[in-house]
């Protein structure tokens, strides 16, 4: 239903970034991983969101079809001064490297944690030191005064 779907209104998949929680990984591994694979193989691209907070193994991980790494804000929240979450941090951005995924910091507000981040070759980011959240009629106005 879903290669129908995608055809019938002429998308394709690889425009579209799906993403799960650790949470639903660790509810049901074998099921969740057989799914995405699938939903790859259609073309999607697939984040697992709020990593590190969750209780899902490397295990899972190494066989998860993700590409992206979602640092969750409980660990941007500190930077760059708390040493725990530095670590923990550059760990994760350490690994979705080595794994070929990126990896996107979540909850950046302040400058000095976008820096670190960039420091620690993490290239991608959200939070309000960017934006808050925009319903679509202000995003696009606000996508027009970036470029």
């Amino acid at each position: 239903a879903i290669k129908e779907t995608l055809a019938k209104y002429q998308i394709n998949a690889n425009k579209i970034e799906l993403e799960i929680t650790e949470s639903v990984v660790i509810s049901n591994p074998k099921y969740t991983i057989t799914l995405l694979n699938k939903l790859r193989d259609i073309g999607f691209a697939i984040a697992l969101d709020d990593f590190g907070t969750g209780y899902s193994s490397l295990s899972d991980l190494k066989q998860l079809p993700v590409s992206k790494l979602k640092i969750d804000k409980s660990f941007v929240d500190d930077l760059p001064d708390g040493e725990n979450d530095k670590v923990i941090t550059q760990s994760i951005i350490s690994l979705s490297n080595a794994m070929n995924m990126e990896a996107l910091a979540e909850g950046i507000e302040t400058q000095g944690q976008m820096d670190f981040l960039i420091q620690n070759g993490c290239g991608l980011g959200q939070g309000y030191l960017f934006s808050k959240p925009l319903p679509l009629k202000h995003l696009i106005d606000w996508l027009n005064t970036q470029a």
